[in-house]
């Protein structure tokens, strides 16, 4: 085929194809119309969704005006509250707190441990607080602005926090107490009296508790609850103990005599104090300090008042309280001499408001070098001679005063028989180191002992101030019965007031050996 009939060709199959176009057109065709109709449908189906979201969302908001409970999405410290009521929720997270919290938080440091009672911290979480906020989410006076609210926490989710208050002055309190008593505890330097000798003590270095991070971190532990069931290591740090300063513990212990001294405008008697001193020079103590040793010795003197307590007059103790006396035989000197020593010791001694009167304290003990001679005693339901016999004669006459002074009881014993100057019940018996009279001043003024043994009376007077409240003392004692190795007593005190019975007073029921 030659070039010029292939032009041809083309030519004749163009036009075929116009001729085609041409006969065979697309009926009623209008773009502009087919938009228009799509737009219309679109148009209507967002105004549709538009109206149904809008219903949704005033069923939705309508719904949430009557809910009386906890939003949807709402958590109090990552516990799910939603749909509860005020009441449900503080139970909810009550439950979830004690199911939480340890009773003790356990410590350990090494091999060591110990606990704080959470008790004793007064922890409190604030629930109401808490769930009152929970609450109001979602709930103020706008209902379009709750809806939105309510939307947010179910997509977001809301947590609450919840507060807590613990005595944080005691947790530091208890940390301190833990660090004193780590076995490997830093040892301060120190000082302690003892006798006539003044003991200074070396410290070492050692751990202490770091009680600022410990408290920090147990708070912490508390309020996210994630002590129970757990160990905490101690936080500690190295610690040198403080150098010795003579002479700050010089100045500590030192301290000037003090006279007593007492007024009558009003009554007032004020005691003696003795003053104490190093026995050495402070350059003295400073040079034995240099020396590389644990412990160090520094001699005290007692300095003693020019004045003290027992040497104030009666003057200072204008009423007679009480006074009793019992006989002895003047026949017997050794044992009118241990009487004497006796009531010599205990004569003049002042007693302040509170303090507490021993026997054995005052008189001291019976011995050869204190003048006391051999007299009758009891040994073993046996009467036999002994060193200081007799004197439990001023015990008991003295037991007597005391009880009609209205004065407080501390100890007191029976003999093993009844004695001969008193009745079953009246008497005290003293054995040095065992058998102790001990009476107390529970008066509001001081008490001033007075003692005279002379011409077979032994004589006790109790001198003070009495109250405008004073009252009158009877002392009764009777045998409550006996068998044929015993008898068996009882003594009562009495008090009265304008005559009539206040008080009735058991002292003692008493079981006496028979002769």
């Amino acid at each position: 085929m030659s070039i010029k009939n292939i032009e041809i060709d083309e030519k004749v199959n163009k036009n075929e194809l116009d001729s085609r176009r041409e006969f065979h057109p697309v009926e009623n065709y209008n773009p502009t119309h087919n938009k228009s109709k799509a737009s219309k449908i679109i148009g209507i189906s967002v105004i549709v969704l538009i109206i149904l979201l809008v219903i949704a969302f005033l069923v939705f908001t309508f719904l949430n005006y009557r809910n009386d409970k906890i939003i949807s999405g709402i958590s109090i410290k990552g516990v799910d509250v939603s749909g509860l009521s005020i009441d449900e929720a503080k139970e909810k997270i009550q439950n979830y707190i004690n199911e939480n919290l340890p009773e003790n938080i356990n410590l350990v440091h090494n091999d060591y441990e110990t606990s704080i009672p959470l008790s004793a911290l007064n922890v409190s979480f604030d629930i109401d607080s808490a769930v009152d906020e929970a609450y109001k989410i979602g709930k103020s006076s706008n209902v379009f602005d709750n809806s939105f609210t309510a939307l947010s926490a179910l997509v977001n989710n809301v947590n609450v926090e919840l507060s807590f208050s613990l005595d944080e002055e005691q947790l530091k309190t208890s940390l301190n107490d833990i660090s004193s008593k780590l076995p490997d505890t830093v040892v301060e330097s120190g000082y302690y009296i003892d006798g006539d000798n003044l003991i200074v003590t070396k410290g070492s270095e050692g751990n202490v508790v770091n009680v600022e991070q410990m408290a920090l971190y147990i708070k912490n532990g508390i309020s996210n609850l994630t002590l129970k069931n757990r160990k905490l290591d101690i936080a500690t740090s190295t610690q040198q103990p403080s150098e010795i300063n003579i002479e700050q513990i010089y100045n500590e212990i030192y301290k000037e005599p003090v006279n007593a001294y007492y007024t009558q405008d009003p009554y007032a008697v004020y005691p003696s104090e003795n003053g104490l001193d190093f026995a050495i020079s402070l350059d003295e103590a400073k040079e034995m300090l240099k020396e590389d040793k644990s412990e160090y010795v520094i001699p005290l003197n007692v300095l003693y008042p020019e004045v003290t307590t027992n040497m104030i007059g009666t003057e200072a103790f204008p009423d007679l309280l009480s006074t009793y006396s019992t006989r002895y035989s003047t026949r017997d000197a050794d044992r009118t001499t241990n009487l004497q020593l006796a009531a010599s010791k205990i004569n003049g001694t002042v007693l302040m408001p509170g303090e507490t009167f021993s026997y054995n304290q005052v008189v001291g003990a019976r011995t050869i070098a204190a003048g006391y001679k051999e007299a009758s005693i009891y040994v073993e339901g046996e009467v036999v001679d002994g060193l200081g016999g007799g004197i439990c004669q001023i015990t008991s006459t003295l037991y007597n005063a005391v009880l009609y002074a209205n004065l407080e009881i501390v100890e007191r014993s029976n003999h093993q028989f009844v004695p001969s100057y008193v009745t079953a019940s009246r008497d005290a018996t003293v054995v040095y180191g065992s058998i102790d009279f001990k009476f107390k001043n529970n008066r509001d003024y001081p008490i001033k002992l007075v003692c005279s043994v002379s011409n077979g009376v032994a004589t006790f007077e109790i001198y003070g101030l009495r109250s405008d409240n004073e009252y009158e003392v009877e002392i009764s004692s009777y045998i409550t019965g006996s068998t044929a190795d015993s008898t068996y007593s009882e003594a009562y005190r009495i008090l009265k007031q304008n005559g009539q019975v206040v008080s009735t007073e058991l002292l003692s029921k008493d079981t006496y050996k028979r002769h």
